[in-house]
């Protein structure tokens, strides 16, 4: 078999959106992916279904003249959303659908390791197909199973996302930050109950959690640098049971989102001296848990993305975007943490944005990235 032409490519995406699974659940993703691979050329091909994380997939191709090995990374996973496209080929499993666009990541892995399997490479390149991004951690997760131990050890990782934003087939990165970080936060609040009309008898914590809300809003506002970027949202709050009774437990659920790991970490540190300082001054019990997981902020590193954008500058038939930082989140920061690398975007030119029930990203960005970071890989081996 040849290269994936781009009839091909799309008839793949096309297969892969119609059986779209939630994290660490996606066998029939992976047994396509695996039956896929089995028709490119096994010449200079290793694989490995790694038995601690079933649903992965991980791909050598073994180099002529190998110096390092290049990791890519594709996510495979996708989300509890009810589709809405109206698309011949919508998703066949009800509740679930492909609204991230990993079916594109997976169609343009695909190519790239279809051309490679064609033509040997210099370098070792290592795909990993990667289950539970949305959730569950699953870059995290393979990192800390020992996945990439020994000769499945990239030297450095890239990896794409799909952005409706961008035209079809554009390639968009910055130096820097490309998607925040993200912390999930949960706080219970616990003090006595009582009766509305004696709150000397009781301890409110509904008054202690709005205290705590509005001092939360203070940490971005006067303990982060104006010029840096930092979120604190608290989006759902629960206390009481009826409009006499004073309550006596309450809780609250919301996110933190940074550009760099320090600032995640200075920006959790605060909200703990406010939760002790609630405490303290309402004599309540707070309960604070963090838990930010995989989800670390996927910082480029230097030397990689500049060599990565500077090809895709000059790159013939590539229209690139410099981008700005974006505060969703993305479990390969954590991978980039591990292993120096990038993230970039892919054009998919779109009204819809990632997470919709609508999205239907133009598949004419496939072959196209497949054709860009084919040639800055071959690019990349050379220099």
């Amino acid at each position: 078999m040849t290269e994936l032409n781009e009839a091909q490519l799309i008839k793949i995406r096309r297969d892969l959106h119609q059986i779209p699974e939630l994290a660490l659940q996606e066998k029939q993703t992976h047994d396509y992916l695996v039956q896929t691979i089995a028709g490119f050329n096994q010449t200079n091909l290793e694989i490995s279904q790694p038995e601690k994380l079933p649903t992965a997939l991980m791909v050598l191709v073994h180099g002529s003249q190998p110096t390092r090995t290049i990791g890519y990374r594709t996510d495979i996973d996708a989300l509890p959303v009810e589709e809405k496209t109206g698309l011949l080929f919508a998703s066949k499993h009800p509740g679930v659908m492909h609204a991230c666009g990993h079916d594109v990541h997976m169609t343009v892995a695909l190519g790239v390791l279809s051309w490679f399997s064609e033509h040997q490479p210099k370098d070792n390149l290592l795909f990993f197909f990667q289950p539970a991004e949305e959730s569950e951690n699953g870059g995290k997760l393979a990192y800390e199973q020992g996945l990439f131990d020994g000769k499945w050890r990239p030297d450095e990782f890239y990896g794409l996302h799909d952005n409706p934003d961008l035209p079809a087939g554009a390639i968009g990165c910055r130096m820097g930050t490309l998607f925040a970080g993200t912390t999930e936060v949960n706080i219970d609040i616990t003090g006595k109950g009582g009766h509305a009309a004696f709150p000397q008898d009781a301890n409110d914590t509904v008054v202690a959690m709005a205290s705590l809300i509005m001092q939360v809003q203070t940490i971005i506002s006067r303990s982060i640098d104006p010029i840096q970027s930092g979120v604190i949202t608290l989006g759902k709050v629960e206390a009481g049971t009826i409009r006499n009774v004073i309550a006596g437990h309450a809780h609250l659920e919301g996110t933190i989102r940074g550009l760099t790991q320090e600032m995640i970490l200075k920006i959790d540190q605060r909200l703990k001296d406010v939760c002790e300082g609630i405490a303290k001054s309402f004599n309540v019990k707070v309960d604070l848990q963090l838990n930010q997981g995989g989800y670390w902020p996927v910082e480029n590193n230097p030397e990689l993305t500049k060599r990565f954008i500077e090809y895709m500058k000059q790159a013939a038939g590539v229209e690139f975007i410099e981008t700005a930082p974006a505060m969703t989140g993305e479990d390969f920061g954590y991978l980039l943490a591990k292993f120096p690398g990038t993230m970039f975007w892919l054009g998919v030119e779109d009204d819809s944005q990632l997470h919709s029930a609508t999205l239907k990203p133009d598949e004419r960005a496939i072959k196209r990235g497949v054709d860009a970071i084919t040639g800055f890989l071959n690019y990349r081996m050379q220099n």
